[in-house]
C-alpha cells in the first residue's frame, strides 16, 4: 500500500484530511493490534508475533512498515521494536476503547 500520510487522498478522502489518514491507517489488519501489543515497551520481531497470536511473519513486517513509514514505531538499539514519541502518545487514547470494550463485554455477559 502506498505511504499514508496527511494531505494525500487516502481510502474514504480525496482530500487526505489528517483523522481520515489515521483512519484508514488504523484500519489496516492487525495494526491497531500491534500498536496494543508494544503498549508496555518494546518486543522483538518473534515476541511481538506471538503476542500478536502467532500472525503470518510477512503480515507482520509489512504492518511494521507501515507503521515505520508512518513514524509510530521504530526498532531501538537492541533491535526490538518500539513505539516513538508519537506512538506513545497514542496510549492516552487507547484507555477509553478499553475502558469502551470491558462495559460492552459485561453488558453483553448480563444479557446472556
Amino acid at each position: 500500500m502506498p505511504l499514508l500520510e496527511p494531505g494525500r487522498p487516502v481510502r474514504g478522502s480525496t482530500t487526505g484530511r489528517p483523522i481520515m489518514a489515521a483512519l484508514d491507517l488504523f484500519g489496516r489488519r492487525w495494526l491497531l493490534r500491534i500498536l496494543w501489543e508494544l503498549r508496555n515497551g518494546p518486543l522483538g520481531f518473534r515476541a511481538l508475533q506471538q503476542a500478536c497470536d502467532g500472525m503470518s511473519s510477512s503480515v507482520l513486517a509489512d504492518r511494521l512498515a507501515d507503521l515505520g513509514a508512518a513514524k509510530l514505531v521504530r526498532t531501538d538499539d537492541a533491535g526490538d521494536y518500539a513505539l516513538t514519541e508519537i506512538g506513545e502518545q497514542l496510549k492516552p487514547a487507547m484507555r477509553p476503547l478499553l475502558d469502551w470494550a470491558l462495559a460492552w463485554d459485561n453488558e453483553l455477559q448480563q444479557g446472556s
